[in-house]
């Protein structure tokens, strides 16, 4: 196990290691696995790569974001229609997202996405399309899933394709189905299995919408 300095550099290696945030003032604390990242930023996406850099590693159990974003002096600050305006830009030229089915609103930089699309990849799709965006503070995703079928979830179909996924240990992993929603519990050994696990779910044929209750337990696996 790694006490809290170890892990507390271990973040901060990760953090260092990502392009992006080489340059970038982030403060990290450990604590009995949870992770506190404070600072300043200049960009929302450079702020959700700290958070995944700091979850994606190997005894992290939570991560507390106080990460502020401040958009330096070069660039000032963007107007809502013009980042609005950027954003239907950047669907118009994503295959993956059919911009008919989204709406946008902007507000002191922060985008809210609303809507309705058929796979749960067209909504990453989206999000992802907007956090790159210069001036924007946030992003809140309200798209919401509805296939155009109406198939049932099977249930044996989504734990087959977390046995097939060789980062995921499915033995620990319960798929529970309720008409279009599947709910995965059970404990994981990693941020990035139970992100992994929630995509792979999210991708079966029916689903609209997954609960993921997966905990992360470092020690769990250590155990094992």
């Amino acid at each position: 196990m790694k006490n809290n300095e170890e892990l507390q550099k271990d973040v901060q290696d990760a953090i260092k290691w990502e392009p992006l945030l080489k340059a970038a003032e982030i403060g990290v604390t450990a604590k009995d696995g949870v992770i506190t990242l404070t600072g300043v930023v200049d960009s929302y996406v450079k702020k959700t790569e700290a958070e995944e850099a700091a979850r994606n590693v190997a005894g992290v159990k939570a991560v507390v974001e106080k990460l502020e974003i401040k958009l330096g002096s070069t660039f000032g600050k963007v107007d809502d229609n013009d980042i609005a305006k950027e954003v239907l830009n950047a669907f118009k030229w994503n295959w993956q997202v059919p911009n008919d089915h989204v709406k946008v609103r902007v507000e002191n930089g922060w985008v809210t996405l609303d809507g309705e699309m058929n796979w749960n990849y067209q909504k990453t799709a989206a999000h992802n399309a907007v956090k790159n965006l210069l001036g924007v503070s946030g992003v809140s995703n309200n798209i919401k899933i509805k296939s155009e079928t109406n198939d049932s979830i099977e249930k044996a179909e989504i734990e087959s394709a977390l046995k097939r996924n060789w980062s995921i240990c499915d033995n620990d992993i319960t798929v529970k189905v309720d008409g279009h929603k599947a709910t995965l519990t059970g404990i994981v050994d990693s941020w990035y299995e139970k992100n992994e696990a929630y995509r792979i779910a999210a991708n079966a044929p029916g689903v609209w919408h997954v609960d993921n209750e997966l905990i992360v337990d470092y020690d769990y696996a250590l155990l094992d």
